[in-house]
């Protein structure tokens, strides 16, 4: 059920209800949405939550449509981007992904302690041929030497992964209609596995992007 924004009597900005972001905007729990209608929604929903509207009501009201309108944005940003939608999913269904971000990957080489990633076993012999070719770039980078050649293999690979990464985001979108239109408690988990497997197996290209570019701009 929808989240009750404003009281059915008399309309005004009610106290905001411990609910997850679908039903904020009266959403089954479900990942392929109708994104027009939720820009529409959303910026309706701006309109009446907006703190100026409740410049005529008590401190407590005023306070209610800040949270409301706080909440409201959060929901949108979260919603209408897909990956970020998924991972909202996941985490309200129990699931935590693999932490690979690049605050993450600082934080550990700061604190000394082991990142937790998994590389994808089919990724397994390219990973480490990748990795071995960009330490010999940065040896070359500090000795000044020049190899034309390897930076041609890295700029190819980091295409390749590319490809993968947007192969992946489609990919996603099939497990999205499994999950929607699922009738099951099992089958439900058999497509959020997928999901997080999916989107672990996107992070890590990602950071390997990332590594690459960085590699190669030095």
């Amino acid at each position: 059920m929808r989240a009750a924004q404003f009281c059915k009597a008399c309309g005004r900005v009610q106290p905001p209800q411990p609910v997850d972001y679908f039903a904020f905007f009266a959403l089954p729990t479900k990942l392929n949405i109708d994104l027009a209608q939720l820009e529409k929604d959303f910026y309706q929903l701006s309109r009446r939550l907006h703190p100026d509207i409740s410049v005529r009501g008590d401190e407590r009201e005023r306070e209610w449509s800040l949270e409301q309108s706080s909440k409201l944005n959060d929901a949108y940003r979260t919603l209408k981007d897909p990956i970020k939608r998924t991972e909202y999913l996941l985490r309200l269904e129990g699931i935590e992904l693999e932490e690979q971000s690049k605050a993450a990957t600082e934080k550990a080489r700061a604190s000394g302690q082991a990142k937790k990633q998994v590389v994808p076993e089919d990724l397994l012999e390219e990973v480490f041929e990748l990795n071995m070719q960009l330490e010999e770039l940065r040896m070359n980078q500090k000795t000044g030497d020049d190899d034309p050649a390897l930076i041609k293999d890295l700029e190819t690979q980091k295409d390749s992964l590319e490809a993968k990464f947007q192969a992946l985001t489609d990919e996603l979108k099939v497990y999205w209609s499994e999950w929607d239109n699922a009738n099951d408690a099992a089958t439900q988990r058999a497509a959020l596995d997928k999901m997080a497997d999916l989107l672990n197996r996107r992070s890590y290209i990602r950071n390997l992007v990332r590594d690459v570019n960085e590699a190669l701009e030095n």
